[in-house]
């Protein structure tokens, strides 16, 4: 979630006020504190700055900033909405599943006069949440009759994750485990590395853990300094930690359940391909970030980003601090009940027959359950309040505190809206499918394992500018699942795909709070940063572009 907007846009960053500059936030001034100026009609007197000295700054002169998802969005819509005037309409035939035959697009009117398009344009949002799509027709529009293809339940998983997530952190016993963990391990660096990346990405590919390693940096800057490391390798251990799991999300609902749910399929399906990178790939990058760790203990001098005045003298006294208060029998109750949440969340969207058996049609076995949205929605629902009554939290702070973790969830909630109302548009205008006859042709022919690395370079760029990565995956999805299909390959390895795509970048792009947030805390510059880690993105590419090939290559 980044400011001004979330770093992981699907992701926002609860329970921390928005950080503002100085300059960007002055002090406010009565009239009798204002500096007396210029009378009306008087410029102010010009003086050249002394010979020798710069001249003055314009601090007030606005700066750039990256436009949030919510901007980036309704920029889209209204782009997509001028283009569909220009666009030819046009239509697949489907198969009774609803999926487009290969081979069957044909120039179709949309039907639509201006009118028509207004109302769509407006409507959007709306749409986007609840809209229905006519079974005869194929137009979607909130009154009509149909099955729902708005995002609702999405919506209200999002909500409900939202105010699950922010009850589990009202009762500190996440911070506190983590924090004992550290200081348990502070004179075992390797060890305290690899515990804390393990920690992170694990929490990173089940709930989408990023911003809130924000809250982690006064903790572990100074016990890697204790142990003669560097503000780099602290660094590392969070941003990476937490960014590499999230790249190999197995179950993250803000990723792979959102992009599963636009390309309709489950959320367990893939898991097993996705779960094996995510062992990997984690074990690569807490593997690179140690080994760069051992060369600075062993040689300071080939530190990238050198040491601060007064690291070294203040690191001794941090690796003797007190430790952290224990565990109280609550909080260990409290992380068991969540182990024990998305322990059950993951056993209940498997589709375990196909899974064991790897044939995608095969009969269900008695206990699985299915479970979708809807439930999962309600299970984080229940989760909460059971959470809550665990934690002994009184009736008025659990309803505020519930209420709270909602609100600050409804941003990615939203772009999710958003971004459902632009595949309403053009599914309205008729120039969905025309976008995918376009692509029809390259696609086809190609070998599976050369589309799956297409689908994930191409989404490089997407990734980049559209910074959210719900409103990506829903934007994106209807596309590339239907493209998967074309090319014989599972759509499960188009969401991987996707989802590796998005979390590579969001490794470095200097747009998310995760990143500038974190090199600004541990005062690492960004130049640094990519030096850093730079060889590791190439590392990552070839194993992420290997491991769809393959998994493209069994399907």
């Amino acid at each position: 979630m980044t400011d001004p907007q979330p770093p992981n846009p699907g992701r926002p960053t609860p329970r921390r006020p928005p950080h503002r500059s100085p300059a960007e936030d002055p002090p406010h001034r009565t009239a009798a504190e204002e500096p007396p100026g210029p009378s009306a009609g008087e410029g102010p007197p010009h003086r050249p700055p002394p010979a020798g000295e710069a001249p003055p700054s314009h601090p007030h002169r606005p700066r750039f900033t990256f436009p949030s998802a919510l901007t980036v969005l309704v920029i889209v819509t209204l782009a997509v909405w001028i283009l569909a005037f220009f666009i030819p309409s046009g239509a697949y035939r489907r198969t009774a599943a609803g999926s487009p035959v290969q081979g069957t697009y044909h120039r179709l009117p949309s039907g639509q006069a201006f009118l028509d398009r207004l109302t769509d344009l407006f409507l959007s949002p709306v749409n986007g949440l609840y809209g229905i799509r006519d079974s005869a027709t194929g137009r979607v529009g909130p009154d009509l009759a149909g099955e729902l293809y708005g995002s609702a339940g999405v919506f209200l998983f999002v909500l409900a994750i939202g105010a699950f997530i922010t009850v589990v952190f009202a009762t500190g016993a996440l911070d506190r485990g983590i924090g004992r963990l550290a200081h348990r391990l502070r004179h075992r660096g390797a060890l305290l590395i690899a515990g804390i990346m393990a920690v992170f990405s694990l929490l990173g590919t089940v709930e989408g853990f990023a911003e809130e390693t924000l809250g982690f940096y006064g903790l572990i800057v100074p016990l890697m300094l204790a142990l003669g490391y560097d503000r780099l390798v602290a660094t590392g251990t969070i941003i990476l930690g937490a960014g590499i799991g999230v790249l190999c999300s197995t179950v993250n609902p803000f990723a792979t359940g959102v992009a599963s749910s636009a390309a309709e399929i489950s959320l367990g399906d893939g898991i097993a391909l996705r779960f094996t990178m995510w062992l990997v790939l984690t074990a690569v990058t807490i593997a690179y970030v140690i080994r760069y760790a051992r060369r600075v203990r062993t040689d300071p001098e080939r530190s990238l980003c050198g040491f601060l005045p007064g690291d070294r003298e203040h690191a001794q006294n941090t690796a003797d601090a007190e430790e952290p208060p224990p565990l109280t029998p609550l909080h260990k109750v409290v992380l068991l009940t969540v182990a024990l949440v998305f322990a059950f969340m993951i056993f209940s969207v498997i589709p375990w027959a196909g899974a064991l058996t790897g044939e995608a049609d095969a009969t269900p076995y008695p206990f699985e359950l299915g479970w979708s949205f809807p439930q999962l929605a309600a299970l984080f629902l229940v989760a909460a309040v059971l959470v809550g009554i665990i934690a002994r939290m009184s009736e008025p702070r659990l309803s505020a505190t519930f209420v709270q973790g909602a609100a600050d969830f409804i941003s990615p909630a939203l772009v999710i809206v958003l971004a459902r109302g632009v595949t309403v548009i053009m599914n309205n205008s008729k120039i969905t499918d025309t976008v995918l006859h376009s692509i029809e042709g390259a696609v086809s022919g190609t070998p599976s394992a050369l589309f799956g690395i297409m689908v994930y370079v191409v989404n490089l760029p997407l990734a980049f500018l559209i910074p959210s990565t719900s409103g990506h995956a829903t934007l994106a999805m209807p596309i590339l699942a239907p493209l998967a299909d074309f090319a014989h390959v599972s759509r499960a390895v188009a969401v991987t795909a996707w989802q590796a795509a998005s979390g590579w970048m969001n490794l470095w792009v200097p747009t998310t709070a995760v990143i500038m947030g974190g090199i600004s805390l541990a005062k690492v510059g960004y130049d640094t940063y990519l030096r850093f880690i730079w060889p590791l993105l190439l590392t990552l590419a070839v194993l992420i572009c290997a491991f769809i090939a393959v998994g493209a290559m069994a399907t």
